[in-house]
């Protein structure tokens, strides 16, 4: 019997360089979720110090591979080596940052309540914590091989909760996934871990069975709206309904006020193409749409945005669908009667799956009839509005992961961020979206379509999309998590209403 052959391709030429497996077979896919199961039965009799650990093995253990790393990753996705680099030390640091969120340990809600009078007359001993939900199924990002792929931020903020993982390996850079498995899993085994802690699946069917095996409890995607809403759908069929966590489409406006580009119009001109153009415009958090305002600051610096984007090169994207929707939706747009084409970069010469960056514009008043979304790929649209416009454009436009104003201290933004806000999880200010900061403080999601969900993917608290809350009630001490015991000081916790820190000698 054959299998699907599961290959790596080169972007820049389309060709073939290798076969890297073949797609998990429906028995091999059951082994690796019930070897998942047993792994989460192990993990839940460790302490949280063991989780630290793993963590910091892993990052340890990717940062000693990432010659390897790096130079696979080149040649399976066709970005460049700065950007590959950079991405690697993100991976490397939030699977450390996430050691040390477990090592604080307040993302666990340690809540104690003891028992005694309330207004509500005798209060029984109330105990509350979140706990981990059991493995997990992640599915790898084309556009982040590393950063949202196997190693990446749902990988580690789910073993961070003390959940195991199964990947389902993306298809536009199987080797490096493949690759990178194999550090995480001879990094977690040298911790102890279970052989089932980090597993990993190739192809569609096994990726359609992986959400609906009963052993998987929770779905971290990021990926395209359709994909996402293709998955949601398989799990809408299971038997026990679980959480999806997706990330899906996003537009990501920006608005620049007169002030603005009169104080520095070339400057944002060029901030701008740098942002769309940067990484193939395959960032989610990519600038779709611009509103610039009439006038002839807003004249100058599509003017300076055009020159720039005319002298783009040809762009090599991740995969052929990509290159492929990205003909597509651009072409629709640039044939819709209200768009004009301002720009196009160089033409692709030759095999590979390259394409032209493109500068387009509308009219701020024509935005919802040309039903503008997501364009995934190096193009951006410019909406020139006038005054009084502004507000109800944007009113008209989808929810995004992010919004962006630039404006100067005398511009009145109260109007721009009452609409902005409903419609965003990250309001920038004077800055760009792509670049999303690994952080305590960082958001990475937002209404939908951007995500079906009010948790982040990118930060702390992402942690919390694989954890449930439980509350244990009168029970004898043995049976309470030890950090739920009252002789336990080692993390913030709030008792009888209170918050109460650690002193820094009893963190443990």
């Amino acid at each position: 019997m054959t299998h699907e052959a599961i290959v790596s391709i080169d972007p820049t030429s389309g060709a073939e360089v290798e076969r890297v497996t073949e797609a998990t077979t429906p028995e091999r896919l059951a082994e690796i979720c019930q070897a998942a199961a047993e792994a989460f039965a192990e993990i839940s009799g460790h302490d949280r110090a063991f989780r630290v650990r793993l963590l910091r093995s892993v990052a340890g253990a990717l940062e000693a591979r990432r010659a390897d790393i790096v130079d696979l990753g080149i040649r399976e996705t066709g970005l460049h080596r700065t950007r590959l680099e950079g991405e690697l030390a993100r991976t490397v640091y939030q699977a450390r940052l996430f050691a040390d969120v477990v090592e604080e340990g307040s993302y666990l809600e340690a809540t104690i309540d003891h028992a005694g009078d309330t207004p509500m007359g005798p209060g029984p001993d109330l105990r509350r914590m979140l706990v981990p939900t059991g493995p997990v199924a992640v599915f790898g990002a084309s556009n982040f091989p590393l950063a949202f792929s196997v190693p990446g931020g749902d990988t580690v903020s789910a073993l961070a909760a003390g959940c195991p993982v199964i990947v389902k390996a993306h298809s536009s850079h199987p080797a490096l996934s493949q690759l990178t498995h194999e550090v995480l899993t001879t990094a977690a085994a040298a911790t102890g871990a279970a052989a089932g802690t980090i597993g990993i699946v190739y192809g569609q069917e096994a990726g359609a069975l992986l959400v609906q095996h009963p052993a998987i409890t929770a779905v971290g995607f990021t990926g395209s709206l359709g994909g996402g809403k293709a998955l949601m759908r398989l799990i809408e069929q299971r038997e026990t309904p679980i959480p999806f966590f997706g990330e899906l489409a996003s537009l990501n406006p920006i608005v620049i006020t007169e002030a603005a580009l009169t104080a520095r119009g070339e400057e944002l001109a060029k901030g701008l193409v740098a942002s769309v153009t940067g990484s193939g415009g395959q960032l989610c958090t990519k600038p779709g749409l611009v509103l610039v305002p009439h006038g002839p600051a807003g004249d100058a610096f599509v003017a300076t945005a055009s020159t720039l984007m005319s002298s783009t090169p040809a762009t090599v994207l991740l995969n052929e669908r990509i290159r492929d929707s990205y003909d597509s939706i651009s072409a629709g747009l640039e044939q819709h009667p209200g768009v004009q084409v301002l720009a196009e970069g160089g033409e692709p010469t030759g095999a590979g799956f390259a394409v032209t960056p493109r500068l387009l514009t509308i009219e701020a008043s024509v935005l919802a009839e040309a039903q503008v979304g997501e364009c995934f790929g190096p193009t951006t649209l410019i909406a020139r509005y006038d005054r009084g416009q502004l507000q109800g454009a944007l009113k008209t436009l989808p929810a995004s992961l992010t919004a962006t104003i630039h404006a100067e201290p005398s511009d009145d933004l109260e109007p721009l961020v009452d609409v902005l806000l409903p419609k965003a999880g990250r309001l920038l200010f004077d800055g760009f979206p792509t670049g999303v900061l690994v952080s305590w403080a960082q958001q990475h999601g937002g209404p939908w379509p951007a995500t079906n969900t009010q948790h982040t993917s990118v930060g702390t608290s992402a942690i919390r999309r694989f954890l449930r809350p439980v509350t244990w009630q009168s029970a004898p001490e043995k049976m309470l998590p030890v950090e739920l015991r009252d002789s336990f000081t080692g993390i913030p916790r709030r008792v009888d209403g209170q918050l109460v820190l650690p002193d820094e000698g009893d963190r443990r």
